[in-house]
């Protein structure tokens, strides 16, 4: 009898070794099921982002904050119900975009393999695509994520990195992730590209402090600069400025630089400057090549992409990526 059970929980341990290594992330996982989706991906985002070039951004912040809630599920991408205020309405997300994008393409998926590709891969292989269209690294996405069916504003409100982070919070957030400090530069370093409006850094210009003063570790010239050509007033909040100026169409090195001469945007860009490691692993960037850049930022996104993702028999497959199958 003890033989025979033995047995049992030798079998019941390859079972779930099995079923753990059939869950992984892995390259062409759809080679099968939909082996084009990933050409369907490439091809409209070949298509159709160099007419809309910001969204190359847009789509990579989409998938950043997406990750950073519940891992890489797609929760962002679920509108709000009667009965639950999802993370699209959370602070961090209100000025999210990118959400048509998503949709266009995973009706084209859902066309030619219904119910076979999530909402969360697709995800993970637009932003990739869009980076790449506009002369950005290239790294590899693995897939297999399922979606995710729980979307809670509080939850995005209170994990997804805001401008104005300081360094603590920044380090405390991205560990939750897994992610470790050299994983926090490179990260922030796809603020080369894209846009912010006003409002995410507006008090650093006039109420930093709450008395009406300026943040003193932001370069006054920068500032100045800012206040009179931007943002011309505290209440702004449509006026759009570059988050890399002179070169948000580049993805290259310049925001490090912009970085260590205190004109970084954000609160959270600044405090980068404010560690001795994380202010060391930036000089050693800009010390480095764009290729050796392109190489740590592309390990970092693969990484970051893998951040507890759903999958084997936990979470679905969408139908719509705004919704949760009935």
């Amino acid at each position: 009898m003890r033989g025979k059970y033995c047995i049992g929980i030798i079998i019941l341990g390859i079972s779930i070794l099995l079923q753990a290594s059939e869950a992984q992330l892995k390259k062409g996982f759809y080679s099968n099921s939909c082996p084009k989706a990933e050409k369907i991906v490439k091809d409209y985002v070949k298509q159709h982002i160099h007419n809309a070039p910001s969204v190359a951004a847009a789509v990579l912040r989409m998938h950043f904050h997406d990750c950073f809630v519940r891992g890489c599920d797609a929760s962002v991408l679920l509108n709000s119900t009667s009965n639950n205020t999802a993370e699209k309405e959370a602070p961090p997300n209100q000025t999210v975009r990118g959400f048509g994008f998503i949709d266009a393409i995973k009706s084209l998926v859902e066309a030619k393999c219904p119910g076979v590709v999530s909402c969360a891969d697709i995800l993970a292989l637009a932003a990739r695509d869009a980076i790449v269209e506009t002369g950005g690294p290239f790294w590899r996405v693995p897939t297999g994520r399922r979606d995710g069916t729980v979307s809670i504003r509080s939850e995005a409100a209170n994990n997804i990195p805001a401008p104005t982070s300081n360094f603590s919070t920044l380090q405390t957030l991205f560990g939750n992730q897994g992610l470790d400090l050299k994983e926090l530069v490179l990260l922030a370093g796809a603020h080369t590209i894209g846009v912010s409006h006003c409002s995410s850094f507006s008090t650093r210009l006039y109420n930093f402090t709450g008395v009406g003063d300026q943040d003193p570790a932001l370069d006054s010239e920068y500032a100045a600069n800012l206040k009179a050509k931007k943002c011309k007033s505290l209440s702004d909040n449509k006026t759009i400025v570059e988050m890399d100026p002179g070169s948000r169409k580049t993805f290259d090195l310049s925001y490090y630089t912009l970085l260590l001469k205190r004109r970084g945007l954000f609160q959270s860009d600044s405090a980068l400057t404010t560690n001795s490691v994380t202010k060391s692993y930036i000089k050693q960037l800009l010390q480095g090549s764009l290729s050796n850049y392109f190489s740590e930022f592309a390990k970092a996104m693969e990484k970051m992409g893998r951040t507890k993702v759903k999958t084997g028999s936990d979470g679905e497959i969408r139908k719509q990526c705004a919704v949760v199958n009935s």
